[in-house]
């Protein structure tokens, strides 16, 4: 298991600003730690994201004078920090995507939510749409609603907040922050999502990744410790 080593940083000459925390890297993948409030992927309108700023590192690195391949096997949300699987190589990113699809890769989160829990290990069920930069709980037979599913762990309890250990089961767009808003114990800075307090991090980690490397086959574990624990 490689538990919260000590990773390596790359910063681009052209903007300090740009930090990438790299825990493990093969010809194959790259396992990458990403920070809160930067996007997995470019878009359209902001090509700023942690995909691009790697493959720039790659780039440089390997002085590769062509395109880079670099793509995620799964994503997590712009306010979410935590680990990231990318695929170097178009063989191991579609070994990888077959392994999320037949749920062998194993994601857990680690999340600092507002009130307390009656219930301390539980799992919810409901169905989602992604509506425009935001999803929202439906009925099953709700025009585009789809499953989501997931399962949480009390941990630890403060005051008036509770740290949860959650293991998803689908990956929909916002799950877990609209999950548990809908339950009344949204995601402790989260006001998109009716947090009372905001804060410039929301406390949502994804903090362990497992997975089979795509061409070597051995299992693969990584576990890092979030921001908000101390």
């Amino acid at each position: 298991m490689l538990r919260s080593q000590q990773p390596f940083y790359y910063m681009k000459q052209s903007d300090k600003e740009n930090l990438v925390n790299f825990l493990y890297e093969d010809n194959h993948i790259l396992v990458l730690i990403k920070e809160s409030n930067i996007s997995t992927q470019p878009t359209d309108i902001n090509p700023h994201s942690l995909q691009n700023l790697a493959k720039d590192f790659i780039k440089e690195k390997y002085k590769k004078k062509g395109d880079v391949f670099l793509h995620p096997v799964h994503r997590l949300d712009k306010a979410v920090c935590g680990i990231v699987l990318f695929a170097k190589t178009s063989k191991a990113l579609k070994r990888l995507n077959e392994q999320m699809r037949e749920k062998k890769i194993i994601r857990k989160y680690i999340a600092e939510v507002e009130g307390k829990f009656l219930k301390k290990q539980s799992k919810l069920k409901d169905y989602i749409v992604h509506l425009s930069h935001r999803a929202k709980i439906v009925k099953k037979d709700h025009k585009g609603a789809k499953l989501a599913l997931l399962a949480y762990t009390v941990i630890k309890e403060t005051k008036n907040t509770t740290v949860l250990q959650i293991e998803l089961f689908t990956g929909r767009y916002h799950q877990i922050r609209t999950q548990f808003s809908n339950i009344s114990h949204p995601i402790l800075g989260d006001t998109k999502y009716g947090s009372k307090k905001a804060f410039d991090k929301i406390h949502l980690c994804s903090y362990f990744l497992e997975f089979s490397h795509p061409i070597q086959k051995k299992r693969m574990t990584f576990e890092i410790k979030p921001f908000f624990l101390k």
